[in-house]
């Protein structure tokens, strides 16, 4: 399937996490939200029901033999699926059955997240209590693990949703941390060497490829965001913060628009505003338009290489801001299609 084809429906979408608990409630408000080609619905994440919702345990619930448990520290690897891996496993099959009634008939673009192999490996602990980075051949496992249970969750929602266009998103805020030596140990005086970037982006690509013909992008919501490396490792799509680009990577994402990448821009703010109350559409994306200028971009364009989303996700919103902020990036995608300039 071709990404550019997919991408081309998606003006635009949220990021992956929302407010409160109620499953139902929320895939409502995401297919809601982006109906009748205004974007593209997703597969919401509610974190507010605690561990094994939060994006490392619903991650931790898709890995292919690997299981976890919740320690005061964080998410440490198990020899067998006990109550927490058991839990995340839960939640997810919510997440899916409330998606799939507000999908019925759906044949437009999908989204799934979860969390990419770098960001795993920084979070999820080896039995002694240090991450898996600290150890090349557990962070190959590890890799390993999340393609095949992600091939296996992507068949799940094909399933579940025939019509769909599935696109598979890697979140990856972490990536940047671990490719600069950024990651702290357990006893929080050191931190990890940083990763090789040949073997990031090596292992990313097998992960990416997992998806198979399924469009992907990486999200990342941390500042230096790798253009040029994730590029590299098939990423078809990358998803970032606009308020985090600095000048000397904007020449990286004009060479990526030039090949062909979508851009997500996170140009919504995730969290209530302290105004109380959201920009207009046509001012939400005026950085767009100027960073289209500055790189001497076609506007003509904007919408076959942007999508517009929230700068991260919206677990910490109202669920009133929520609804507003999702309904607000479709009409601040439509601003930018009606006035490219």
């Amino acid at each position: 399937m071709s990404e550019i084809n997919v991408f081309r429906d998606c003006p635009a979408t949220g990021i992956g996490s929302m407010p409160g608990g109620d499953a139902r409630e929320a895939a409502k408000t995401v297919t809601g939200s982006f109906g009748d080609g205004e974007g593209m619905p997703y597969l919401a994440e509610l974190p507010a029901r605690g561990p094994g919702a939060d994006m490392i345990g619903r991650t931790i619930g898709l890995l292919a033999e690997l299981y976890g448990h919740v320690e005061p520290s964080g998410w440490r690897i198990s020899d067998r699926p006990g109550r927490d891996t058991r839990r995340a496993r839960s939640w997810l099959g919510e997440d899916l059955d409330a998606l799939e009634e507000f999908t019925q008939g759906y044949e437009g673009p999908l989204k799934v997240q979860a969390v990419g192999p770098w960001t795993l490996a920084a979070a999820l602990e080896r039995r002694g209590g240090e991450a898996f980075l600290g150890d090349p051949g557990a962070c190959r496992d590890l890799a390993d693990s999340l393609a095949e249970g992600l091939r296996g969750h992507l068949a799940e929602v094909r399933r579940r949703v025939p019509g769909a266009r599935l696109v598979l998103q890697l979140d990856e805020p972490s990536l940047t941390a671990v490719l600069r030596g950024r990651v702290r140990t357990a006893s929080g005086y050191r931190t990890h060497r940083a990763v090789d970037r040949q073997l990031v982006e090596a292992t990313l690509r097998e992960v990416l490829g997992a998806a198979g013909e399924t469009a992907t992008l990486v999200h990342t919501c941390a500042p230096e965001v790798p253009f040029a490396l994730l590029r590299r490792a098939g990423a078809g799509g990358i998803s970032f913060d606009l308020s985090l680009l600095t000048e000397r990577e904007e020449e990286a994402v004009g060479e990526a628009v030039e090949g062909g990448t979508r851009m997500f821009f996170g140009v919504v703010p995730g969290a209530d505003p302290a105004s109380g109350r959201l920009s207009d559409p046509g001012g939400s994306v005026m950085g767009v338009r100027t960073l289209w200028r500055r790189l001497g971009l076609n506007p003509g364009t904007l919408t076959e290489s942007v999508t517009v989303t929230p700068s991260c996700g919206l677990a910490g919103a109202s669920p009133a801001y929520a609804r507003a902020a999702l309904a607000h990036c479709a009409r601040a995608a439509r601003s930018l299609a009606d006035n490219p300039e």
